[in-house]
C-alpha cells in the first residue's frame, strides 16, 4: 500500500454513505401522493416529506405506506452494505440514507425529517450489525407511549431519539455505531427546532390523522 492509497475500510465507508444517501433519497410521500393522489405533499400541512405529513394531507393509509417504505429503504441500503462490505459498515449507511431523506437529491433536497428512516436505522442496526431486538423495540416503546400521553409525533420521536443514543451507548462499544447515532439524533432534533420551539411555547399541533378513517 502506497502513501497515496486509500485504506479498503475508509472505501467501504465513502461507498456505504453514497449508497444510504441515495437510496435515502427516494421521496417515497412524494411519490405516493403525486401517484395516488394527485398531490404535492410539499404543498399542504407542514410541506414535509414524511409519514406524519403524509397522514395530515393525505390520510392513514398514505401515511402508513410512507412510513412502512421509508424504513424499508433504510434497510435495504443497509442489507446491500452488510452483503457488499461489513455489517459494522452499514451503519453509515443507514445514517445517511436518513440524510438522504431530510435532504433527497430527487426532490430539491427538501425532505422530512428523519422519524421513520430513524427506525429503519435502529432496525437494520439490530439485524446486521448487533443481533439485538431491544435497540428496536425499547426506543419504539417510548415512541408510542409519548405519542399516546402527548399525541405529538414531534415529541415522541425527540424522546425516541435520545432512548436510542443513550441505549448504544450502553450496550455497544463499536464507535462508528455511537457517533452515528448521537449525530442521527442531532439530525432528528435539527430537523425538529421549529417543532420544540412551538412544544414549549404550548401551541404544537397534536395528531389528528391516527384516528381517522380515510
Amino acid at each position: 500500500m502506497t502513501n497515496f492509497d486509500i485504506h479498503p475500510m475508509y472505501l467501504h465507508i465513502i461507498y456505504a454513505v453514497f449508497i444510504g444517501y441515495f437510496l435515502g433519497s427516494i421521496p417515497f410521500a412524494l411519490v405516493i401522493g403525486k401517484l395516488f393522489y394527485n398531490t404535492d405533499v410539499r404543498e399542504y400541512g407542514s410541506g414535509n416529506l414524511g409519514g406524519s405529513n403524509a397522514g395530515r394531507v393525505l390520510g392513514k393509509k398514505a401515511a402508513i405506506a410512507v412510513i412502512a417504505l421509508d424504513v424499508l429503504k433504510v434497510v435495504l441500503a443497509s442489507a446491500i452494505v452488510a452483503w457488499l462490505f461489513d455489517p459494522v459498515v452499514s451503519i453509515w449507511a443507514g445514517l445517511f440514507a436518513a440524510v438522504g431523506h431530510c435532504y433527497p437529491i430527487f426532490a430539491g433536497f427538501r425532505g422530512g425529517k428523519a422519524v421513520a428512516t430513524m427506525f429503519g436505522f435502529l432496525l437494520s442496526c439490530s439485524i446486521f450489525t448487533f443481533q439485538d431486538p431491544w435497540m428496536l423495540f425499547i426506543p419504539l416503546a417510548i415512541f408510542l407511549i409519548v405519542l399516546f400521553l402527548f399525541k405529538m409525533v414531534s415529541l415522541a420521536s425527540i424522546c425516541a431519539a435520545i432512548t436510542q443514543t443513550i441505549y448504544i451507548l450502553f450496550i455497544t462499544e463499536y464507535t462508528s455505531a455511537q457517533v452515528a447515532s448521537f449525530l442521527l439524533t442531532l439530525l432528528i432534533i435539527f430537523r425538529h427546532s421549529a417543532n420544540i420551539k412551538r412544544i414549549l411555547n404550548g401551541d404544537e399541533a397534536k395528531v389528528s390523522w391516527l384516528t381517522k378513517k380515510k
